[in-house]
């Protein structure tokens, strides 16, 4: 039985997880957006570069499905 509550907690995480996750991602592309706009190219890197870590975490989680 504590084998099943601990799965289903860990479940609850990662949807947590999830969610956070796909929160930073809207932060981030609002963010590139702005960085575009303003022509701010060290900016415009630094969030990209944030995409791709938020993207590859998001394929481990099966969270694009």
């Amino acid at each position: 039985m504590k084998q099943v509550v601990h799965i289903i907690r860990k479940a609850e995480i990662e949807k947590e997880y999830v969610k956070l996750l796909h929160l930073e991602l809207d932060y981030e592309l609002a963010t590139l957006f702005d960085a575009v706009q303003e022509k701010d190219s060290k900016q415009a890197e630094k969030s990209k570069s944030r995409l791709a870590e938020i993207h590859s975490e998001l394929e481990t989680f099966n969270a694009f499905a």
